[in-house]
C-alpha cells in the first residue's frame, strides 16, 4: 500500500520518478475524459486561452489544435510538469503560440481581464478554497470570458471517496457545489453535465 499511495499522491504535486510515471499516465488516461469535457465548449473563438493546472502539458495541445489562432499559456504548480508540459507543446512554443508557466491558482500572476477561456481538467480537487480561487480565475478572463472544469469524480462516485482518504489535501466537488462557488466568486450562466454512464462532470461557467 505505501508505494502505491507514494504513486497516487503525485497527482497532487508530481516530483522524481515517481512523479514522472504519474506525468506520462496522465496525458494518455486522461484523454478521453478530457476530450469529453472540451465538447461541451460553446462555439467561440478564443485570442487567448489559460489552461491551469496543465500536467503534462496535453490538453493545453489540444485546445492550440482546437483554436488555431488562439495562444494558449499552460500553468503548473509543479516544476516537474512545466518541464514536462514544456516538452510536449515545443513546436508550438517555438511557434510563439504558447507559454508555460509555474504558478499557484490562488495566486495567479497573470494579467486581469487578459484571456477569453480558461480550463482545468482534473485539478480543482487540489485548489486551496474553491471560490477564492475561482474568484483568482474570474480576474484574469475578459468580461463574457468562459471557464470550463472537467473531473472524473462527481463528488459522490466511490473511487473519488476512497482516493480523498489516501491523496493528501484531495477534495472532491458535487456540480452543485461548484456551481454554486462559481456564482459566488462571480460567474453566471453556470450549467453542468454529468456522463451517462460514468461519474464524469463537466461544468462551464461565463463571467
Amino acid at each position: 500500500m505505501g508505494l502505491i499511495k507514494d504513486f497516487v499522491n503525485q497527482t497532487r504535486k508530481p516530483e522524481g520518478r515517481l512523479g514522472k510515471l504519474m506525468l506520462s499516465s496522465m496525458n494518455t488516461g486522461h484523454a478521453k475524459l478530457a476530450d469529453w469535457g472540451l465538447a461541451h465548449l460553446p462555439e467561440i473563438m478564443p485570442e487567448k486561452a489559460v489552461d491551469l493546472g496543465c500536467g503534462a502539458g496535453r490538453n493545453a495541445g489540444e485546445l492550440l489544435k482546437k483554436y488555431p489562432r488562439a495562444h494558449v499559456t499552460a500553468v503548473d504548480y509543479s516544476a516537474l510538469s512545466v518541464e514536462k508540459a514544456k516538452e510536449y507543446n515545443r513546436k508550438m512554443i517555438d511557434a510563439g503560440r504558447c507559454d508555460v508557466l509555474q504558478g499557484d491558482v490562488s495566486e495567479l500572476d497573470l494579467p486581469d481581464e487578459a484571456f477569453d477561456l480558461a480550463t482545468a481538467f482534473e485539478t480543482i480537487y487540489f485548489w486551496p478554497g474553491p471560490e477564492r480561487s475561482f474568484a483568482r480565475v474570474a480576474k484574469v478572463l475578459k468580461p463574457g470570458g468562459i471557464f470550463l472544469i472537467c473531473n472524473e469524480s462527481d463528488g459522490r462516485d466511490a473511487a473519488g471517496t476512497r482516493f480523498e482518504g489516501i491523496i493528501e489535501g484531495m477534495k472532491c466537488y458535487t456540480p452543485e457545489q461548484i456551481e454554486a462557488a462559481l456564482k459566488a466568486a462571480g460567474f453566471s450562466d453556470v450549467f453542468s453535465d454529468h456522463h451517462p454512464s460514468r461519474p464524469w462532470i463537466t461544468v462551464v461557467a461565463r463571467k
